[in-house]
């Protein structure tokens, strides 16, 4: 019989990188590089022009790896080759794991002692590594999963990333990669935890959909971008096992600092006085005062952005607020439909 050759292990049999994008995240860095460093070898985080102090807190943790993202559009596949070009440059011990994260999602503290963190350890190269959102509510005061399994992490074998503008895989996903799910730790995503901001991070989407995808219909964009409206009435609590492990190293999970109104809110403003307000009027970015805004910002508007809709354009975002949990149900979609018919 043929004998197997025994494989010597390397003095350490995975090195870690975490890669994630930041734009002013000041609100949430600190707790995301605390957390992070709890289990990454290598932080890279790629800062594109931050105005409120992304930079300088990112410096203070000595794991992280600061590279300039000098592009002013928005390309989540530009920034995540730049992610995974710095993370391929970087010295590593046995396997490299690429794992993707936004500087607002955290892995749950219960990768401590879940067994499944050893499996991460041990992937062969080329496996993709998938996990869910545990969907963080306003002020951390409730918790919902999403079904669905999206790939965080890779273990690196050199394949090449395909990225897309918007709503891009943030790590290589080879066809016909091996993949690894994970059913107890979860990414915490703090997203919603402050409700306000998710809600003009939101708003954004939409115009960009509206000026890059004008195919898709106001109805369709809507529905992408309200999703959590209807998810969050089924949230529960924050399980314990989540943060208890983060708590117990004296970093804080709960705090959610606010703000008057977010960079997201002065981007769509720019993006109102350049287009002008009748070319999202079928939007549902009408709850933010633009105009306020403008003038906190020193622009003059002339009574130029305010909401541009009809009282039946109103009609129409309240009734598909109403609807967001049973748009699948058949009277639902007739009336989508019939909507769509008419420009929506």
């Amino acid at each position: 019989m043929k004998s197997k050759r025994v494989q010597q292990p390397a003095e350490k049999p995975a090195t870690l990188i975490c890669m994630t994008p930041v734009r002013n995240e000041a609100w949430i860095l600190e707790r995301f590089l605390q957390c992070a460093s709890t289990w990454a070898d290598y932080i890279v985080i790629a800062d594109q022009q931050s105005t409120d102090g992304s930079r300088e807190i990112a410096r203070r943790f000595e794991k992280v790896v600061l590279v300039d993202n000098p592009h002013d559009a928005y390309d989540e596949g530009a920034r995540q080759q730049l992610l995974i070009q710095t993370a391929r440059e970087l010295p590593v011990q046995g396997q490299c794991i690429l794992i993707a994260l936004d500087a607002d999602e955290m892995f749950s503290a219960n990768w401590m002692e879940s067994k499944e963190w050893q499996q991460l350890l041990s992937a062969p190269p080329g496996t993709v590594l998938y996990f869910q959102w545990a969907n963080i509510g306003p002020n951390v005061s409730c918790a919902w999963i999403d079904p669905s399994y999206k790939p965080f992490g890779f273990v690196d074998d050199g394949s090449p990333h395909r990225g897309r503008p918007i709503h891009s895989p943030r790590v290589p996903v080879p066809e016909d990669a091996p993949a690894l799910y994970f059913h107890e730790i979860k990414v915490l995503h703090y997203q919603y935890a402050d409700w306000a901001r998710m809600r003009s991070k939101q708003r954004w989407y939409q115009v960009w959909e509206a000026l890059h995808h004008p195919e898709k219909r106001p109805v369709t964009i809507f529905r992408q971008y309200h999703h959590m409206e209807a998810a969050i009435r089924q949230a529960g609590p924050v399980r314990s096992e989540w943060l208890a492990g983060y708590e117990a190293l004296g970093i804080d999970m709960r705090s959610i600092p606010k703000a008057s109104h977010y960079y997201w809110d002065e981007e769509v403003l720019k993006l109102l006085v350049e287009h002008g307000p009748e070319r999202f009027r079928k939007l549902n970015i009408w709850d933010q005062d633009w105009g306020t805004l403008a003038a906190r910002q020193g622009l003059s508007y002339n009574g130029q952005l305010r909401d541009p809709r009809t009282p039946f354009e109103k009609t129409i975002h309240a009734w598909l607020r109403a609807t967001q949990g049973i748009s699948h149900k058949l009277p639902v979609r007739a009336v989508q439909k019939l909507l769509q018919l008419f420009g929506w």
